[in-house]
């Protein structure tokens, strides 16, 4: 794997002519973003040796490099998921990439279900904590002690300081900014009224398919990570509907702006 990742490493680097410091993973209708970015280099998944390639509608397939927030950034339009086909080990291949590339921090988003009552579709939650119901991790297998740790711990996943930041930048551009957990699952399907409510009794306030593997592959290697969801249908009892993966993306591209402004600035502060 390590000749793999430092294959890979080399050639983003040399074609992209852009030593990035922050990484970004960009969800479901969430590609917006992009547009606040100033583009210096564009590359397509097909073009670079040894990443897989994004199946599912809404995920462009493209890794962008630029500045935002005043930071050389790499930033994912589109990620991989286990639903797709893929192991656990290339849905998270990509994070490994940007480690051996210097990147240090990863801002990770998604399009999630809304289990907390007291969340509404449209809400953007920022991530506190995980549940990985996968049913896999990313770290099975040998370990490799020059990316991390064979158990590496998991107190505190998600950056505190980061999540400081986002709160006072939510404040002062008047953005409702809810916080929980991330129940990660490993679809393809929505769930059941049965397991919406199981996943609540277990601690969720959000449900979605991915995010989780990336997260623990970025821990283990020493990232920091700044998480955040945006609740694009609603598993709460009495308010389950009927959801497509269309509507998905309608709600997401809807309340990406108030998310990108997080980022954003969130960027520029770290």
């Amino acid at each position: 794997m390590l000749k793999k990742i430092r294959e890979t490493s080399t050639f983003i680097q040399e074609a992209s002519g852009l030593k990035a410091e922050i990484g970004i993973i960009l969800g479901t209708g969430l590609g917006g973003l992009v547009r606040e970015i100033e583009i210096h280099q564009t590359l397509s998944y097909t073009e670079i040796p040894n990443f897989p390639v994004s199946t599912v509608e809404g995920h462009q397939g493209k890794l962008i490099f630029g500045k935002l927030g005043g930071k050389n950034i790499m930033a994912m339009q589109g990620r991989f998921h286990f639903y797709e086909g893929y192991d656990m080990h290339t849905v998270t291949f990509p994070v490994r990439v940007m480690n051996d590339m210097g990147i240090k921090s990863l801002f990770v988003s998604n399009a999630s279900g809304g289990l907390n009552p007291a969340f509404k579709v449209g809400d953007i939650m920022m991530i506190t904590d995980h549940i990985n119901m996968f049913g896999a991790n990313p770290l099975t297998g040998p370990n490799l002690e020059e990316l991390g740790p064979r158990f590496p711990d998991m107190s505190q996943v998600y950056d505190l300081n980061m999540q400081e930041i986002a709160r006072t930048i939510a404040i002062k551009n008047h953005i409702v900014l809810k916080e929980g957990v991330y129940t990660g699952v490993a679809g393809p399907t929505f769930e059941t009224p049965a397991e919406y409510k199981m996943f609540r009794i277990l601690g969720g306030d959000a449900i979605g398919m991915s995010t989780v593997p990336e997260v623990i592959v970025a821990r283990h290697m020493g990232m920091r990570v700044f998480g955040i969801s945006i609740i694009t249908d609603s598993g709460v009892p009495g308010e389950i509907v009927e959801i497509s993966h269309e509507e998905v993306q309608k709600v997401a591209s809807e309340a990406e702006p108030r998310m990108s402004q997080i980022i954003k600035e969130l960027i520029s502060s770290v």
